[in-house]
């Protein structure tokens, strides 16, 4: 199982939107990179859901219960979404800064790749994340 970081406007898509809708298909996705990164999701992988622009922070997890398929929103046959539902929401979030100040995730995706809204996150990246949000 796989490892992911997915991220999210709050103004657009919120935590608690998706908690409240149950389950949604990740689209919108127009970057290669991402797009292939939703491409190589596979079903039960866990994705932190990440508020980007507002709060920058780790708020929740995220479970892949359907893999790839063509974005609804789009005729091009390049972009893909994937179904997520909630999985759990961290018992305390985890911000950027916080990440950047942790010297054992300072190769991280977030990091390295700020700009890429679907990205991956190593076993020992989740494992740092989820102590650090006292989340089990």
């Amino acid at each position: 199982m796989a490892n992911w970081l997915i991220k999210s406007e709050p103004f657009k898509y919120s935590w608690d939107q998706f908690v409240k809708d149950g389950s949604t298909f990740w689209d919108g996705v127009r970057n290669y990179g991402a797009r292939n990164n939703l491409r190589s999701m596979k079903k039960g992988d866990l994705a932190f859901f990440y508020h980007s622009n507002e709060g920058m922070e780790i708020v929740g997890i995220a479970k892949v219960i359907r893999e790839f398929y063509q974005d609804p929103t789009t005729e091009e046959s390049a972009w893909v979404v994937v179904d997520f539902k909630p999985y759990k929401k961290l018992k305390k979030s985890v911000t950027l800064a916080q990440v950047k100040a942790t010297p054992a995730l300072s190769n991280m995706a977030l990091i390295r790749l700020g700009r890429l809204s679907v990205q991956p996150v190593l076993d020992e990246e989740w494992e740092i994340i989820l102590s650090m949000s006292e989340t089990k």
